[in-house]
């Protein structure tokens, strides 16, 4: 029983940190990193990168200011050791940072998800690619032959800034074993065929068999170099076929074509509830083959009933713009009159014929008008004119047959890979592979937890290594969060039970961020080196560290 001393008595708000410190431990962080980078600062590197991930998932900007940010922190209980915050001032970091980038990045996080794919047993039978361009502040304009930060295309549309780019290769949906830095304006094909050429070397050094996994990228994939780099390699790849090949139309016409019953009805793949405001796509297939560069390819054409929504919007949208540029013409031609039939006749015909665009036609006639002198019209008989003008008259038709085709692919895309239908010890149908696809939206949220102002408010560091090192830092945290997500709700699967989420209601897909928000004002009580708990833990809080895997002990032992 602690003596409650108040004179002696520290209150500590350690909220989720303890989670995240266990974690770390659990794919040993600060070993690994200690193994691999050699230096002789006061606090070990790993250690450093430790307190810079705390750091970060604590909500703030990393890399600043850490000092401060431990001076109200029970450094013993979160990192272990009993650490003077003073050891965390910008010059120490700094020097940290500057050897972990002699060491190399690359390596260090290669080391630490392979401590985290045998420690969490993590499925690597398909491994998902993809970029993002991160945005900095500053001029940046030293020279780096492997890092350049400069202006190129922006994803965040914001081309008014230098970027760099980040890289990554995610497992088991969305936990990243790859991840790198890279120019602000390098190609995404040209990064996709350089990591086609040593993805088999990067699986083999995780222990994973080259020849067993699947490699998911998008359509930046698919080049001519980047096939022949896959075939040579032996990968087996599922990408999506852009829609500027010929084949890609080709396949969708002839899907369309198609009767029903070749068609497969695969349904809603969504995971989470559908509301009224976003309901759930349901999906159809239809499987054929491409031949690209002299080698065949399973070609499997996907209708989106959420993707046929939005399509057709569009559409409507640029058949609405097309037709309002022609009624300003029609205006224009019709406006004008004729003394000449023949002459208004061959305007008819210039406007049908030149108006027109690729939707819609023009059919143009030529209207008579009498006229007549001045004066009344006669009391008894008709009118007689004294001579004709000729106006054009104009109607705006949609073209059917040009706009069908597109209605009718409208909501298409088409995916394209070598993988056989027989693979893994399983049976891979276009429908396992449109659902495989559908796992590529893991990649796109790890970057939109990169991008999180939370995470990362702006990057403004002085030297193009530390914003390497930075993205280091980046890619730790987002594997120890990812690692998190996914234990708890891989325990509440296997219990097939749910657990305490948003407002007090019942969930089977909590998230990192849901069981943050269930540890806020997490307090302890220190005297001397004995804690305890400020107040028992909630339910709620115990079926999150239930779900988990933690002991309770996590907050009042380091």
């Amino acid at each position: 029983m602690i003596n409650l001393d108040t004179d002696a008595m520290t209150i500590t708000d350690v909220g989720h940190l303890p989670i995240v410190k266990q974690y770390a431990k659990q794919i040993n962080l600060v070993g690994t990193i200690d193994a691999i980078v050699q230096n002789e600062m006061q606090v070990s590197p790993g250690l450093t990168v430790l307190a810079m991930v705390l750091d970060t998932l604590s909500g703030r900007s990393p890399l600043y200011r850490l000092q401060r940010y431990f001076e109200d922190k029970d450094t013993e209980l979160l990192l272990g050791e009993q650490i003077d915050p003073g050891a965390f001032a910008d010059h120490n970091v700094s020097r940290v940072l500057d050897s972990l980038y002699e060491t190399g990045t690359g390596k260090i996080f290669s080391q630490i998800a392979q401590n985290a794919i045998g420690t969490f047993a993590l499925d690597t039978g398909c491994a998902h690619y993809d970029t993002t361009s991160i945005n900095v502040f500053g001029d940046y304009g030293w020279p780096d032959p492997l890092f350049h930060i400069t202006y190129g295309h922006s994803k965040d549309k914001r081309p008014d800034l230098k970027q760099f780019l980040l890289e990554m290769l995610c497992v088991d949906r969305d936990i990243p074993i790859i991840g790198a830095t890279r120019n602000g304006n390098a190609s995404d094909k040209k990064l996709n065929n350089e990591l086609l050429g040593g993805i088999s070397k990067h699986m083999t050094r995780h222990g994973i068999d080259p020849g067993a996994f699947i490699y998911v990228a998008d359509s930046a994939m698919v080049t001519r170099d980047n096939l022949k780099q896959a075939q040579k390699n032996h990968v087996h790849f599922l990408s999506r076929l852009p829609a500027n090949f010929n084949d890609c139309g080709r396949v969708i016409e002839q899907a369309v074509a198609a009767d029903d019953d070749q068609w497969v009805d695969v349904g809603i793949l969504a995971k989470t509830p559908a509301t009224s405001k976003r309901p759930a796509a349901h999906y159809r297939v239809f499987e054929t083959r491409v031949s690209l560069y002299g080698t065949d390819y399973r070609a499997v054409m996907v209708h989106s009933s959420a993707h046929d929504k939005r399509r057709h919007k569009r559409i409507d949208r640029l058949l609405e713009q097309k037709h309002e540029q022609l009624v300003a013409v029609v205006k224009e031609a019709t406006a004008s009159e004729f003394f000449c039939q023949a002459d208004a006749r061959l305007a008819a015909e210039k406007l049908a014929v030149n108006a027109r665009d690729s939707y819609h036609q023009i059919q143009a006639t030529v209207v008579e008008q009498p006229k007549f002198g001045r004066g009344r019209p006669p009391k008894e008989g008709l009118r007689k004119p004294v001579g004709y003008r000729y106006q054009i008259k104009a109607q705006i038709v949609q073209d059917i047959q040009a706009i069908d085709p597109l209605r009718q692919g409208a909501g298409c895309f088409v995916l394209l890979s070598n993988v056989p239908p027989s693979f893994q010890d399983r049976q891979w149908s276009g429908s396992d592979l449109l659902a495989q696809y559908k796992e590529q939206y893991g990649i796109e949220k790890n970057f939109g937890f990169l991008k999180d102002p939370l995470i990362v408010n702006s990057i403004f560091l002085k030297k193009n290594e530390r914003i390497e090192v930075l993205g280091l830092v980046l890619l730790i945290s987002l594997l120890i969060w990812r690692l998190m997500e996914r234990t708890m709700r891989q325990y509440i699967a296997e219990k097939g039970r749910t657990i305490t989420g948003w407002d007090n209601r019942q969930t089977h897909r909590p998230t990192a961020f849901m069981m943050t928000t269930k540890f806020t004002n997490t307090l302890v009580l220190t005297v001397g080196r004995q804690r305890k708990l400020a107040r028992p833990l909630r339910e709620e809080q115990k079926e999150f560290m239930t779900a988990l895997k933690v002991s309770v002990n996590i907050f009042t032992v380091p």
